[in-house]
């Protein structure tokens, strides 16, 4: 996996972990206030962990397009 996807797996697996762990204390009852975050908020944050992702990914790519099209010239041994 490339840096990006890797990024983006990471994120998600975060923000479903604490969605599972959040549900999951609502059901069995306990009211326990965990932070005044709204839903807004997590998906603005959402939002804009994708598009850095994303420009990530473009940069990344226009840069080993550019390396891959460069040829270097070895010094040879004397």
């Amino acid at each position: 996996m490339n840096d990006p996807v890797i990024l983006l797996t990471a994120m998600l697996h975060t923000i479903g972990g604490r969605a599972r762990d959040l549900a999951g204390r609502l059901d069995s009852g306990e009211r326990a206030d965990s932070g005044a975050v709204s839903i807004e908020q997590v998906l603005w944050y959402a939002a804009a962990a994708v598009s850095v992702a994303v420009v990530a990914a473009i940069i990344w790519s226009q840069i080993r397009s550019e390396a891959s099209n460069v040829t270097v010239n070895t010094p040879s041994a004397p």
